[in-house]
């Protein structure tokens, strides 16, 4: 599933440059996440870049987009042509929160 950013958003932008898919950008108030390139850092990192740094807590997963590891993993591929993702089934814990460590 996208993040999203709820209304606690304080509109620091320390989650802009830590999303590894440029999906955050400044909204009117608060900032937004485009749940099109989304991929809740699955390819990236065990949990969700933009939650790790938030002072407040606001990027939260959204219930209304909840898509697979799988689903997931491919927009990665897709959004990084250049870049070298593992198979699913070889993708370790350090690459994604569906994974236990």
């Amino acid at each position: 599933m996208a993040y999203e950013i709820s209304e606690e958003c304080i509109a620091c932008g320390a989650c802009e440059s830590e999303c590894p898919n440029a999906a955050i950008s400044q909204g009117a108030e608060i900032y937004e996440i485009h749940p099109a390139r989304c991929t809740e850092c699955v390819g990236f990192y065990d949990e969700a870049a933009c939650a790790a740094v938030c002072p407040v807590n606001a990027p939260q997963p959204n219930p209304n987009l909840v898509e697979s590891e799988a689903t997931l993993l491919e927009r990665a591929r897709s959004l990084h042509a250049d870049r070298k993702f593992p198979a699913l089934e070889e993708l370790p814990a350090s690459m994604s929160h569906f994974k236990k460590q």
